[in-house]
């Protein structure tokens, strides 16, 4: 199982196209499935989660924590994906002032 965690600010009414670009693990190594977590410091930030060309999670509000996601209570959602697909984590800002975005993604070999 690879995890990757990551905090990010995201400016006012922006959108943060893949918070996994350039990671190791932002393209699949074998076939998995992909376990998404997410909270933020404030309400109003959207996370999308895609897999190669498959809309896992769309748009959706995460809750507002102001922490690192904990395993099992922040699920947002999971899906499986191939060898080789890309793995596409998108937060959009709503609201008119930054908020720092806490996820965790877990590949887990199907």
């Amino acid at each position: 199982m690879a995890i990757l965690t990551d905090r990010q600010s995201v400016p006012a009414n922006t959108t943060v196209q893949n918070v996994l670009s350039g990671k190791l693990n932002e393209f699949l190594s074998e076939n998995s499935i992909v376990s998404l977590y997410a909270c933020a410091s404030a309400v109003g930030l959207n996370v999308s989660l895609i897999i190669a060309q498959e809309v896992v999670v769309d748009d959706q509000e995460i809750n507002a924590q102001n922490r690192m996601p904990l395993v099992p209570d922040d699920f947002v959602g999971n899906g499986g994906g191939f060898q080789g697909d890309r793995v596409i984590l998108r937060l959009r800002n709503t609201t008119a002032g930054a908020i720092v975005a806490f996820t965790r993604v877990e590949t887990n070999p199907a």
